[in-house]
């Protein structure tokens, strides 16, 4: 259906009985960008590296001297965490301009141009592209700070064109089955100012907008195409399940909220097809496929459950928790036009939130993770702390949790810095809590690299960061030419114990694409374990290895604690 014909389905399913004149006049500024260049499936091929600027190197032109690190890393897409104008009370999530960058991240004074601006952005998106990397960024939908234009307008008693951009009540009595998310954090959904209360879903100075206003839909939709002219590639939509309220309701996942998620990706296709939209909804699976869609929402989401499965199956030596999440039960089918994203850490704590893991899992995970009182998070639904520190340093199981999660399925995310063991930054901790009076531990798995400290250290082979480096890189490059692992089916296979039983100490599975198969073997265990060759009617090529060697007179595997192997099939 055409592009245009859907925007007016759209906003008369969201908006019924309400004139299009607003939206004739949106339409009628659209400019289509003919080809473009790009194939709309780009992200299934994608290894993701998700930063933040300024805590990387400083500003866009530090990023820009860094762009052959990262190509060399073997990733081919930057995930810029929040970049936009904000007071930073929330690393940035607490967005105060859509349409501006932070100055200091662009290197410019705070008066700068709206064109001082495009030039060094753009100078940075032409390097990028240059040497095949895009760029995607996160986007708050949701709510936007307390500082934006469009909130002090709205605070004030006399009315004018922005008052109900966000949600306001004389008395805190609506949205009450709304769940507090920020628990041990906020102690309300409602925050008091003056004489009246609004409605946050995240901290206090984050104020919830109000979609029930068409205005606030087409404002959003102008900020989005602004930087997809601009070239950027994508958009995390951080926090999509609460963009619309209902009273009486949890205000979670609401069927017009899907309506509202399909307006902005048909307005995305219609200017420049193939420009993601990446759902960050912290939902079980079978709610966040929703925001898929029929290809007509989200291109790809975030697969939450599987990272907490990763870690449990590590702890617990078997590969039941994670084939358990991959199955049907749990994880229902996609369109081949969709994509998962998994990762192990990103810029939030190991998330525990019972919507997607039991009190059981919620309970072991935390048990065998948080090794630190200070990392809890969120009255233990969270783990604030590196993957390094979860692993306290073992070389082995960092490597371990890379080939789970670079071989099952999906797009890979790598955060900055676990590429060499970052580890937990206390100082920068302590530095923002006095800077947003909040004690929010997710600031630990924040901080900056010191990139003279790093280059000193991975020079020297035997130290812990250049080990994970030398590890991480290799893997991350050999997984970048085989298409199989962005688009490939996924099959189990039993691995036989020597009294020839299956067991869940490995995990194992096939995947396969056109005429190429993969075979990957995970020793979960603690122990070194020897198997036979599990596909011993087929001949194997290695393409990288840990704590694996094959005893040829015999035709077993060895596997140390903690070993994998991925093996072309021939």
């Amino acid at each position: 259906m055409n592009n245009s014909i859907l925007l007016y389905k759209y906003w008369n399913l969201i908006y019924p009985g309400l004139p299009t004149t607003k939206l004739d006049d949106f339409i009628n500024s659209l400019q289509i960008v003919e080809n473009h260049g790009q194939p709309n499936d780009w992200y299934k091929d994608a290894i993701v590296y998700s930063l933040y600027v300024d805590l990387y190197n400083t500003d866009f032109n530090g990023l820009t001297q860094k762009l052959d690190y990262i190509r060399e890393l073997g990733v081919n897409c930057l995930w810029l965490l929040p970049i936009l104008e904000s007071p930073m009370r929330d690393a940035g999530f607490d967005i105060s301009k859509y349409d501006r960058i932070r100055p200091q991240l662009l290197g410019l004074p705070d008066d700068c141009t709206v064109d001082e601006q495009e030039i060094v952005f753009g100078t940075f998106l032409s390097e990028a592209h240059r040497r095949g990397i895009r760029v995607i960024f996160d986007v708050a939908i949701n709510h936007t700070s307390d500082q934006h234009p469009w909130f002090l307008d709205s605070m004030k008693i006399e009315k004018n064109d922005f008052s109900d951009y966000y949600i306001w009540s004389d008395e805190p009595d609506k949205y009450l089955d709304a769940r507090l998310l920020f628990k041990g954090i906020e102690e309300s959904n409602w925050e008091k100012l003056g004489d009246r209360y609004y409605f946050h879903r995240f901290f206090s100075f984050q104020p919830d907008l109000n979609y029930c206003n068409h205005n606030v839909l087409l404002a959003m939709s102008r900020n989005m195409l602004y930087w997809q002219s601009m070239g950027v590639d994508g958009f995390r939509a951080d926090a999509i399940p609460y963009l619309w309220k209902v009273d009486g309701t949890d205000c979670e996942n609401l069927d017009i909220t899907h309506i509202v998620v399909k307006f902005f990706r048909a307005v995305l296709d219609y200017v420049v097809p193939g420009t993601l939209l990446l759902a960050e909804a912290c939902q079980p699976p079978k709610e966040v496929v929703k925001y898929l869609g029929q290809n007509d929402e989200c291109h790809a989401a975030y697969h939450f459950p599987l990272m907490p499965m990763m870690f449990k199956a590590i702890a617990l030596e078997s590969g039941n928790p994670i084939k358990h999440t991959l199955s049907c039960d749990v994880t229902p089918d996609i369109s081949p036009d969709n994509q998962w994203f998994t990762f192990l850490r990103v810029h939030d704590e190991l998330s525990l939130e019972l919507v997607y893991v039991s009190e059981e899992d919620r309970s072991y995970i935390h048990s065998n993770y948080c090794h630190k009182p200070e990392w809890n998070f969120r009255v233990g639904e969270g783990i604030s702390a590196r993957l390094s520190e979860l692993f306290e340093k073992d070389v082995n199981k960092i490597a371990l949790s890379y080939s789970l999660m670079l071989t099952l399925l999906g797009t890979p995310v790598v955060y900055y810095g676990d590429e060499f063991g970052k580890l937990n930054d206390e100082e920068y901790y302590n530095e923002q809590i006095k800077l947003t009076g909040k004690d929010d531990t997710r600031f630990l798995v924040r901080g900056r690299i010191d990139w003279d400290k790093l280059d000193n250290d991975l020079r020297q082979p035997d130290n812990f960061h250049a080990q994970v480096y030398g590890m991480i890189s290799n893997m991350l490059n050999t997984r970048k030419d085989y298409l199989t692992f962005g688009r490939g089916s996924l099959n189990f296979v039993n691995i036989m114990d020597k009294n020839s039983e299956v067991t869940s100490r490995f995990l194992a599975y096939l995947r396969e694409y056109n005429n190429e198969k993969i075979l990957i073997i995970n020793n979960l265990s603690s122990n070194k374990q020897e198997i036979n060759h599990p596909l011993d009617d087929h001949d194997l090529a290695v393409m990288y290895a840990n704590g694996f060697s094959m005893n040829d007179h015999e035709g077993n595997m060895i596997f140390e604690p903690h070993g994998f192997v991925w093996c072309l099939v021939l």
